[in-house]
């Protein structure tokens, strides 16, 4: 699935770096991009599209103003210097707010979470009869940045998620070495299905189907121990029990 995208912003060196994020995101298409509220609006009546990476303060039309103007399907991720807009921006149903100067993890995060947005969407429009009758599950993933490319990771593969201060360390079935992100475990977080992956200790993200062995408080993968502390235990233990033919609560074992 392809977003099309319109970059907007009165700033000729903003639009110039939203303009390359834009192109080195595999999911994301750029059909073009206008320095004004007004500007963008016009474009809009003649080419459509689905997302929109808006600066808020802008001469004549502002982007709130502009976001009040669009239709349903077009969505909006803000990109401003100013914080005090946060709340005002998600009352007109934004789906992610970026504070400049902005980094490409956080502007991949954010068009992370519109692709997830978008994929719910679509499946939620499918009427009946474009449904196929045995729909198999579909296979979830995300694009990290690694290196100097982006890697499409899905994530059924995902065994465990390491945080190292500004960087994660993903560890996937299947690769002889762990995946490593420029990246925050907390943000990285907010981008994961929270029905299959769990937090059990403030440095590490765990998918629960993928375990096979617990002992004494730290979970088994290979000759790896990841423990689990005392904040988290409770809640990964409820998980377990929620999600396991374990009779009785899972909370008091070792």
């Amino acid at each position: 699935m392809k977003l099309r995208c319109l970059v907007i912003d009165d700033e000729p060196l903003a639009v110039e770096l939203m303009e390359g994020y834009v192109r080195k995101t595999p999911f994301l298409e750029l059909t073009g991009s206008c320095g004004s509220g007004t500007a963008a609006f016009a474009a809009l009546r003649e080419q459509p599209v689905d997302l929109l990476f808006c600066d808020i303060q802008m001469p004549g039309l502002n982007g709130m103003e502009l976001s009040r103007m669009l239709p349903e399907e077009t969505r909006v991720i803000f990109t401003t210097a100013f914080s005090r807009y946060a709340v005002e921006g998600f009352r007109v149903r934004a789906l992610d707010y970026l504070l400049k100067p902005i980094s490409y993890n956080d502007f991949l995060a954010a068009a992370n979470k519109a692709l997830a947005w978008f994929e719910l969407k679509r499946r939620a429009d499918r009427t009946p009869e474009e449904a196929p009758r045995k729909a198999e599950p579909e296979r979830q993933s995300l694009f990290v940045k690694t290196e100097y490319r982006l890697q499409r990771i899905d994530l059924d593969r995902i065994r465990y998620i390491e945080g190292l201060k500004d960087y994660v360390k993903i560890h996937v079935e299947g690769e002889p070495h762990p995946i490593l992100s420029l990246l925050s475990l907390k943000t990285l977080e907010e981008q994961l299905p929270s029905d299959r992956f769990i937090r059990v200790h403030r440095s590490y993200i765990v998918q629960p189907s993928k375990i096979r062995t617990i002992e004494r408080n730290r979970i088994v993968f290979g000759s790896e121990r990841i423990p689990i502390s005392e904040n988290c235990r409770q809640a990964f233990y409820d998980f377990l029990s929620r999600h396991s033919l374990f009779p009785g609560s899972l909370s008091d074992k070792e």
